[in-house]
């Protein structure tokens, strides 16, 4: 019984060993827009792959808390999307209402913020960093397209991802 429970001690201990200090590959849970060391530059190939591996439903809702820099879309906000599109967004605070009012269009679907990922990854800014939830769909994303200029960053949190949600009024 003594020699299960070290060996299940082992276990545990390189698997946070693993988990913190990256060994054996990379699982795509958290990429970076820029490599720390200068023999790896550039972000490893889960980059592409991890957010292209999620395939966006042409049906869903979620929360979108966007923040950071000096930009007009700054809030919390509910999102529909049907067929690839928004269709309908909700701010749900003062500034998300704002938004809406002004700008209902610069609302975006989770694809378009991968979008923005992957562009701001392609043009080189100093952070495009993403999270992902063990169902391969975005929860965070980061931007900072230069490094030391002020009000540049963006900071997206998605919460309560529905894929496929039944239209109003088909519910059960």
């Amino acid at each position: 019984m003594a020699s299960v429970r070290l060996l299940s001690s082992v276990v545990l201990v390189a698997g946070l060993v693993c988990t913190v200090g990256g060994c054996g590959g990379d699982s795509g849970a958290s990429v970076s827009g820029r490599g720390t060391s200068a023999s790896s530059p550039t972000p490893t190939s889960s980059f592409s792959s991890f957010g292209e591996s999620w395939k966006e439903p042409a049906s869903y809702v979620y929360t979108l808390t966007s923040s950071e820099g000096e930009r007009s879309l700054v809030g919390t906000f509910r999102v529909t999307v049907r067929d690839g599109k928004v269709a309908k967004a909700v701010g749900l605070d003062e500034s998300g209402r704002g938004a809406v009012r002004r700008a209902p269009e610069e609302v975006p679907t989770i694809r378009g913020l991968l979008d923005q990922l992957a562009r701001a990854h392609d043009e080189g800014a100093h952070t495009a960093e993403a999270e992902y939830a063990p169902e391969g769909h975005p929860v965070r994303i980061t931007l900072d397209p230069e490094k030391d200029t002020v009000d540049d960053e963006q900071s997206y949190v998605i919460s309560g991802y529905q894929p496929d949600p039944a239209p109003a009024g088909e519910q059960p």
